[in-house]
This record gives structure tokens, C-alpha cells and sequence, in this order.
């Protein structure tokens, strides 16, 4: 498992600005504490590979700040060996993206969904991360409207990931 002193190297040297940087310190930051709350309501969730994830999701913004940043970074991280993060780092844009609508954009004709609990959380937390703030999901859904339209699928998606986050966290 790399370090967490590791993956912020890694974005530094993958030629990440600072700001993505804060921005990916501000989303492990909301994930871990949402893996935190899913894990006291005893359900297994890595905590260590929630933290890297999260600092890597977004390394592919070194080469793209459009929606392929997640496929760029899949394939830095995938050089770099770390297949595991690559995955989630493809996962995580738009609330996750099928394979039909990636075809569509452009993108690899894969499933580009987050299917883990791990990746499920990096995917939510970077969606309620506007720059290097936490912004209330409410905010966040609006947002998603604003940028892709009310009746993009990727806002459906948002929607089903926040019932299913709020279930796992929620106290029984």
C-alpha cells in the first residue's frame, strides 16, 4: 500500500497544481470521515485505501481538467502499478459514468461506475467538494444541475449515491 505521504508526492510529481492538491487533501479528508461513520455502523470499509484514493482520484488533472481526467488519471496510476486507485480514480467522474454514456463522451468503452463501498465514498465526498471547501449536498445536487443540466443522468446517479451514503451512515 503506498503512503499517504506517498500520494500527495505522487500528484506533486504527476504535475498537479497546489490547488488540486488542497482539493484532493479536503475530499479524504470528507471521505475518511464518512468511511468513519459507515465503519461504526459496523459495516467493513478500508480506511487506509479510502485515504489514498481519495488523494489520487484526481492526479489525472495533471493532463485534463475535462471529464477524461478520470481515465488520464486511471493510466498514470496504472503505470505507476497501483491498479487499485486506478480504478477508483476512473470512477469517480460524473458520479460514475456507464459505459453507454462513455462511448458517447468519447471515453474507453468501459463501465466507469463506482462499485466498491470504498470507491462509492471518494466518488460522494469529491462531489461535495467544491475547490477546498465541504459544500451540503443540497449545494452540491444544485451544482450538478447547473454544470450538466436538471435531467442529466450523472444528477440521477448523484441522487441514488447520496440515498445509498446516507443509509450506510445512518444509526440504526
Amino acid at each position: 500500500m503506498i503512503t499517504r505521504e506517498e500520494a500527495v508526492q505522487a500528484l506533486r510529481q504527476a504535475g498537479c497544481s497546489e490547488e488540486v492538491v488542497r482539493h484532493c487533501l479536503t475530499v479524504e479528508k470528507v471521505s475518511i470521515s464518512i468511511a468513519k461513520k459507515i465503519r461504526t455502523n459496523g459495516r467493513a470499509v478500508d480506511l487506509d485505501f479510502v485515504s489514498r484514493a481519495a488523494l489520487l482520484h484526481d492526479i489525472g488533472r495533471a493532463r485534463s481538467h475535462g471529464v477524461e481526467h478520470g481515465v488520464e488519471g486511471g493510466k498514470i496510476l496504472h503505470d505507476l502499478g497501483l491498479e487499485r486507485f486506478a480504478r477508483a480514480a476512473e470512477r469517480h467522474v460524473g458520479a460514475g459514468i456507464p459505459t453507454s454514456e462513455a462511448r458517447k463522451l468519447g471515453l474507453p468503452e468501459k463501465d466507469l461506475v463506482p462499485h466498491t463501498v470504498e470507491e462509492k465514498v471518494v466518488t460522494y465526498a469529491d462531489k461535495l467538494v467544491m475547490g477546498r471547501h465541504r459544500i451540503p449536498y443540497g449545494r452540491a445536487l444544485n451544482e450538478l444541475k447547473l454544470d450538466l443540466g436538471a435531467e442529466h443522468p450523472a444528477v440521477g446517479r448523484f441522487k441514488r449515491l447520496h440515498v445509498e451514503i446516507q443509509s450506510l451512515t445512518r444509526r440504526a
